[in-house]
C-alpha cells in the first residue's frame, strides 16, 4: 500500500505541476470589475478571523492532523496580483511536534483550498458530501509523517477571480430543510473546493415581511405572497404564491437567524457570499395600497387549469417609481440585518417570466430601472442575473439581449452562463456582448437521481471561454438545481477554478478512482474507463432530466407507446398527447460490464463508503434502465393481446422495483427518510409537521396542484429514487396502470386512461397526506444484495439493448 501510494504521489504531483502554471493572464472581463475586487478585498474579514475560521475546518475535517499545518494569510502582491495558495514545507518542520506543512493564500478560502489540495494530490485523500460517500481520508499518511513539498514548493493562482455556486431552485431542492449543522458541513465543502462566491438566499422572506410592513402591507398580506418551505425558489421568482403555505412565524424567525448564521461564517472564511435583489415581484394587496402603481398580473405558470390562487403572480413595473423605493428599502434592511455585503446581488425579473413586449427600448429602460434599485441601497452594488433565460426562452434574440445586457455599466452585472458545458451562451453572443459573465456547469435538474456527465466539456470549456478572443469571463461555477449526486463531476468543476490548461481526463480518472476508494484496484480502474466513456460522456446535447419509467410513469395510452417511441425519441402515434421519454445517450451493455467489474473487485473495498455510494448507484442505474425497457416487454405483450405475458412481464416490473427499494436501501445517500423526517424537526408543533412534511412529499411527487382527473403538469420533475418512495409510491402506481391494462385485454374494451388517472392521481394525493415514519439509516449489504440482483436481472439478459 505505501510503495503504491507514494508511485501515485510521484505520478499525480508531476502532473499537476506540467497542469498549473505560475503565470498571470487577465481578461477583459476581469479588469471591468477591478474595482468591485478591490473593494471586496478591502472590506474582507481581518487576517486573523480568516485564519481562525480556516483552522476550525482544519480541526472538523482532520482532526488528527490540526497541528500538522499552520496557515498564514497573505496579500495578492505575493501572489502576482491575483488570489492564490502557496504550499510549501514548514520552516520548523524537523522540530519534533511542529507543524510540517505552511499553506498561505489570499483568503480563508485559498488557505482551505490549499489544504484540500495537499490532502488530494500528495496525500490521494478524497472529499465529498456525506450523502456520497463523504470523505476518504484513510489514505492521509499519520502526523508526524506528512509528505515533503519538493525544492521551494508550489504557488497556484486563480485564473479568474471568482468560484460561483449554487442556483436559485437549489435553496427548494436541497437546502429547504437544513439545520445549522448541515449547513456547516456545506460551507465548510465549499471552502475545501475553493468556492467564493456562494448564493446566500435563506431568510429573505423574514427581511421581506419588514420591508412590505414600511408600505403598509400587513403580515397576514403576505400569507397568500410566500410560497411554502419546500417551493420558496418558485415564489420569489415570480412563478407562483402560496402553494405549499402559508409560512409561520416560527419558520420566518427560524430562517432569519440561520442566514445570519450563514453569512457570519462565510465572511470570515472570506467569501463574497451574494445576496438577493428586488425583482419586481409583489403581493396582491400592493395594488389596494397602491392603486395608481404600475401592477402587471403575469400569465399562468404550470398550473392544470390557470388557478388564481396558486397562479398569474404580480409584477411591478420598473419603470415605476415605487420599483426603487421598494428596491432599495430591500437592499437597505438587509445590510442592516446582516451589517455587511459583498455588494452582488442577484436579480432575476425575466426567470421564466417573457417580457409584455420585444421593444429593445422598453426592456433597456426596465433593467436600467431594476439596476437602479439597487445602487440606490447600495452605491457599489453589482447585478448578477442567471443568463437561463437566454438559453430557455426563444424571446430573447440579440436585439433584445443587447438592450437588456447594455442597460447596466459595463462591470455592474455579471450574467451566469448557466447551462455552459453543453449549451454556452458565450460563443453565440459575441461574450454575452462585451459584459462579464461566470461559465457555469447547471449538469442537475431538480435533484434527480441519475449518474451523467460531460466530464470532456468541464475539463476543457472554461479554458476555452477564457483564453478565447476578448474573453470577458470573470469566474466558473457550479449551478446544479440539487446536489448530493454525481460526486466526480462536482470533484472536477472544482479543480477548475484553479486550472489554466484542459484536463487530461482519462489520466486525471486514473487518480480519481485510487483518490476515491484510498487503493488502486484494477478492476476499478479498468470500470471507471468505461463509465468515462459512457455515463459521462453524454455529448447529445439533451436535458438530463431523469425520466426513466420507475420515477417518472408515462401518463399516456399504452396505444400510444412503442419502442420506437422510447429509444429513438420519435413522437408518439398520430396524437397530440407527449410524454417525456427516458434519456439514453450510452450502451447499456458496457454500463453492465462495469457494474461486473465493481462487483469483481469489491471484496477489496467493502469496508469502503464512498465504494459502496458508487455501486448502489451503478447498480440502481443498471437496473432503472432494464426496467425502461421491461416495461416495453409489458406494452409490447399487450399489444400482441398476451394477457399471460402482460401478467407475467408487470410482476416482474413490479418484484424489480421493490428489489431496487432493498438496494437503495444500503446507503444512507439514497434513503427517503432523511428529507422528510428532516422537514418535522424544523417544526414546532403538530400542525407544522403536517404541513412541513406535506411539502416535502409534494415536491418529490406531483410537485403542483392537480384535480381529480388531470395531473401536475409538473408531476414527477422532482423524482428521486430514494428507498420508500419506490416500494410504497412509484411500484404502487406502476400497479394500478397494468390492472388497467389486465382489465383490458380481459374485457376486450380500450384501456381505461380517465379511470387510470382518476386512480393514481388519488394515490398520489393520498401518499403526499401520509405520516408513514421512513429509515434514516441505512441497512443491508451493498456488495452482497448487488452481486444478487446482478445475477437475477443482468447477466446474460437478453433484454438489454445495446444503444
Amino acid at each position: 500500500m505505501a510503495s503504491a501510494m507514494t508511485a501515485y504521489v510521484t505520478v499525480v504531483l508531476t502532473t499537476v505541476i506540467v497542469l498549473f502554471t505560475v503565470t498571470h493572464s487577465s481578461t477583459l472581463g476581469v479588469e471591468y470589475v477591478s474595482r468591485l475586487l478591490k473593494v471586496q478585498d478591502r472590506e474582507r474579514a481581518p487576517s486573523s478571523v480568516q485564519i481562525s475560521a480556516a483552522r476550525a475546518v482544519l480541526d472538523r475535517l482532520i482532526p488528527s492532523h490540526s497541528a500538522s499545518f499552520d496557515f498564514q494569510i497573505i496579500t495578492k502582491e505575493h501572489c502576482g496580483g491575483v488570489s492564490c495558495f502557496l504550499i510549501s514545507n514548514h520552516p520548523s518542520a524537523n522540530v519534533l511536534g511542529a507543524p510540517e506543512i505552511l499553506i498561505r493564500g489570499v483568503t480563508g478560502v485559498e488557505l482551505l483550498a490549499g489544504l484540500h489540495w495537499y490532502l488530494k494530490n500528495l496525500c490521494g485523500a478524497h472529499i465529498s458530501w456525506d450523502k456520497t460517500g463523504g470523505s476518504q481520508l484513510s489514505s492521509v499518511p499519520k502526523s508526524g509523517s506528512l509528505p515533503r513539498m519538493q525544492d521551494d514548493g508550489l504557488l497556484i493562482q486563480r485564473p479568474v477571480p471568482w468560484n460561483y455556486y449554487q442556483n436559485a431552485v437549489t435553496s427548494s431542492y436541497t437546502f429547504a430543510w437544513w439545520d445549522w449543522k448541515r449547513w456547516e458541513k456545506e460551507i465548510d465543502w465549499m471552502a475545501l473546493q475553493g468556492i467564493n462566491m456562494p448564493l446566500a438566499f435563506t431568510g429573505q422572506e423574514a427581511i421581506w415581511q419588514k420591508v412590505f410592513k414600511k408600505f403598509n402591507i400587513s403580515s397576514s398580506n403576505l400569507d397568500d405572497f410566500f410560497g411554502g418551505p419546500a417551493f420558496l425558489a418558485w415564489s420569489r421568482m415570480a412563478n407562483l404564491h402560496g402553494w405549499g403555505g402559508p409560512l409561520p412565524q416560527s419558520w420566518l424567525d427560524q430562517q432569519l437567524a440561520m442566514q445570519k448564521k450563514i453569512l457570519a461564517r462565510m465572511y470570515e472564511l472570506g467569501m463574497t457570499p451574494v445576496l438577493p435583489a428586488f425583482s419586481g415581484n409583489v403581493p396582491a394587496a400592493l395594488k389596494n395600497v397602491y392603486p395608481s402603481a404600475k401592477i402587471t398580473r403575469l400569465g399562468n405558470w404550470f398550473t392544470v387549469d390557470s388557478n388564481p390562487k396558486w397562479c398569474c403572480t404580480y409584477l411591478l413595473d420598473a419603470t415605476d417609481s415605487l420599483f426603487i423605493e421598494i428596491g432599495k428599502a430591500f437592499i437597505s434592511q438587509q445590510v442592516k440585518e446582516y451589517g455587511h455585503s459583498s455588494h452582488i446581488y442577484n436579480c432575476d425579473t425575466f426567470d421564466e417570466n417573457t417580457p409584455p413586449t420585444d421593444d429593445p427600448g422598453y426592456i433597456s429602460s426596465l433593467a436600467a430601472a431594476i439596476f437602479k434599485g439597487m445602487q440606490s441601497g447600495d452605491d457599489e452594488a453589482v447585478w448578477l442575473m442567471q443568463g437561463w433565460l437566454f438559453a430557455y426562452d426563444p424571446y430573447w434574440r440579440p436585439p433584445q439581449m443587447k438592450a437588456l445586457l447594455h442597460a447596466v455599466p459595463i462591470g455592474k452585472m455579471i450574467v451566469l452562463d448557466l447551462f455552459a458545458e453543453v449549451k454556452p451562451i458565450w460563443t453565440t453572443s459575441d461574450q454575452f456582448y462585451g459584459v462579464p459573465y461566470i461559465w457555469c456547469m447547471l449538469h442537475n435538474f431538480a435533484g434527480n437521481v441519475e449518474m451523467y456527465g460531460v466530464l470532456d466539456s468541464v475539463g476543457s470549456g472554461p479554458v476555452d471561454a477564457r483564453i478565447s478572443n476578448n474573453s470577458t469571463m470573470v469566474g466558473v461555477g457550479m449551478s446544479m438545481e440539487g446536489i448530493e449526486q454525481n460526486p466526480v463531476v462536482y470533484d472536477l468543476m472544482s479543480e477548475m477554478a484553479f486550472q489554466r490548461k484542459k484536463i487530461d481526463v482519462k489520466t486525471w480518472l486514473d487518480s480519481y478512482s485510487i483518490r476515491r476508494y484510498g487503493k488502486f484496484v484494477p478492476l476499478l480502474q479498468e470500470a471507471w474507463n468505461i463509465l468515462y466513456h459512457t455515463l459521462y460522456n453524454c455529448t447529445d446535447g439533451a436535458y438530463d432530466k431523469n425520466r426513466d419509467v420507475i420515477v417518472a410513469f408515462p401518463d399516456v395510452d399504452p396505444s400510444f407507446l412503442s419502442r420506437n417511441s422510447f429509444l429513438n425519441k420519435k413522437s408518439l402515434k398520430d396524437t397530440d398527447e407527449t410524454f417525456d421519454k427516458p434519456h439514453l445517450w450510452y450502451s447499456t451493455k458496457e454500463v453492465i460490464r462495469a457494474l461486473q467489474l465493481f462487483i469483481e473487485g469489491g471484496d477489496e473495498l467493502s469496508e469502503s463508503n464512498t465504494f459502496r455510494y458508487d455501486l448502489v448507484d451503478l447498480t440502481r442505474q443498471a437496473l432503472a434502465k432494464y426496467a425502461n425497457d421491461l416495461f416495453l416487454d409489458v406494452i409490447e405483450a399487450y399489444e400482441l393481446n398476451d394477457g399471460d405475458g402482460v401478467g407475467l412481464l408487470s410482476d416482474k416490473f413490479l418484484e424489480l422495483v421493490d428489489d431496487m427499494d432493498t438496494l437503495l436501501g444500503c446507503h444512507e445517500g439514497f434513503l427517503l427518510g432523511p428529507w422528510l423526517e428532516s422537514s418535522k424537526q424544523l417544526a414546532i408543533d403538530k400542525q407544522q409537521e403536517k404541513q412541513y412534511e406535506w411539502n416535502a412529499r409534494t415536491q418529490i411527487t406531483m410537485w403542483f396542484d392537480n384535480t381529480e382527473e388531470d395531473a401536475s403538469l409538473l408531476r414527477d420533475y422532482g423524482n428521486k429514487y430514494w428507498s420508500g418512495l419506490l416500494k410504497d409510491y412509484y411500484g404502487p402506481r406502476a400497479a394500478i396502470y397494468f390492472k388497467y391494462l389486465r382489465e383490458s385485454l380481459a374485457n376486450g374494451h380500450g384501456f381505461n386512461l380517465k379511470s387510470w388517472r382518476r386512480e393514481w392521481i388519488k394515490l398520489t394525493n393520498e401518499w403526499q397526506d401520509g405520516i408513514y415514519l421512513y429509515p434514516v439509516k441505512s441497512e443491508g449489504d451493498a456488495l452482497n444484495i448487488s452481486r444478487w440482483l446482478f445475477n437475477k436481472y443482468l447477466a446474460g439478459s437478453d433484454i438489454i439493448n445495446d444503444h
